[in-house]
């Protein structure tokens, strides 16, 4: 989904909302070009995860690619430069992505997406002095972080990009910890021993809270530092999840349940909801540029396979001649980069 076509977004303002959200996005800025494409150095855009841009990057050919490759950066958490066009007859740089483009005006663009992911919003429930000491060591690192009392904790407080950390500690774990799976956050840490988390999570198995929520948890958390007080024990676990954090295992990603228990999970509280599934992509047979697979890129239907086309170009140039690009030939297509 595109926004803002015409540059008229501000793109500040559209930042501030996605980072009040706690939203992931990327921002893509062409840092070079080669005439005529339509793109200008300077020119800016948000990219947000779900593949909605706002600004303006380039034309019909660039902006698919942009979304796409947009995606992928936040995703990977690493910003990227990219070079869209024709390279045969350019040196790039090291550590350039090369995307070949056979657009009609024959532009090219090099663009550095950049991902801007919020800061970690960590929900801790209990009311010791190492929940204390935890939630005051992750603010220092920037994180969100929040403590509340399991007496007034309940699964609305969370959300899929929430990190949370169980530390009531034998004051109503099992309540606690099934709200928390429940609201399926991207990570779910109990402050326990071995034994102890066992006997929680199979109180709650016995009861009928699906497995695949049960194997989110993680218990016992915290590096084995050789903890003993309540500051090291709250060092141990902000160091886990910092590591966490670094190998991308804090993103909060969707996955689809075992469909088994999507069919004799039983009801909770309407926090579980159903998979958010990608949107396909398609080959453009014409120009071989990859495009959404929906109503809005020109699909077209020939011997009961449906093509879709970055342009009205490539579907009539399809239309006119279906086999010859179903044989490999490509050509320029017909939008603007």
């Amino acid at each position: 989904m595109t926004t803002g076509a015409n540059g008229s977004d501000d793109l500040d303002a559209v930042s501030r909302d996605l980072e009040r959200r706690g939203q992931e996005y990327a921002v893509a800025t062409v840092v070079w070009r080669q005439a005529p494409s339509s793109g200008q150095i300077g020119s800016r855009a948000i990219i947000t995860g779900d593949g909605q841009l706002h600004g303006w990057i380039g034309g019909a050919c660039a902006e698919p690619t942009v979304i796409r490759e947009a995606q992928r950066v936040i995703r990977s958490g690493e910003a990227q430069l990219f070079f869209l066009g024709a390279s045969e007859e350019l040196m790039l740089p090291d550590g350039v992505t090369s995307i070949p483009m056979s657009c009609q005006s024959e532009g090219a663009l090099q663009i550095y997406i950049e991902p801007m992911l919020p800061p970690v919003r960590l929900i801790v429930i209990g009311h010791s002095p190492m929940a204390r000491h935890l939630t005051e060591l992750a603010t220092v690192l920037g994180w969100r972080a929040e403590l509340i009392a399991g007496a007034d904790f309940s699964s609305a407080e969370v959300d899929r990009q929430s990190v949370v950390v169980v530390a009531t500690q034998g004051h109503g774990d099992e309540d606690v910890l099934r709200d928390a799976v429940s609201a399926m956050p991207a990570y779910v840490g109990m402050v326990a021993s071995r034994k102890r988390a066992d006997a929680v999570l199979g109180y709650l198995a016995d009861r009928g809270v699906p497995a695949h929520l049960l194997e989110r948890v993680h218990a016992p958390i915290g590096l084995d530092l050789g903890s003993t007080t309540h500051s090291e024990i709250a060092v141990s676990i902000l160091a886990e999840l910092v590591q966490l954090r670094a190998a991308g295992e804090l993103a909060g990603e969707l996955t689809e349940e075992p469909a088994s228990e999507q069919a004799t999970a039983p009801a909770t509280d309407g926090r579980i909801e159903l998979p958010v599934l990608q949107p396909t992509t398609a080959l453009d047979p014409v120009c071989g540029m990859t495009v959404p697979a929906d109503d809005a890129h020109y699909p077209h239907e020939h011997a009961g396979t449906t093509y879709h086309f970055c342009c009205v170009g490539c579907r009539d140039a399809f239309a006119d001649d279906p086999e010859r690009f179903l044989a490999g030939a490509t050509q320029s297509c017909g939008g603007a980069d």
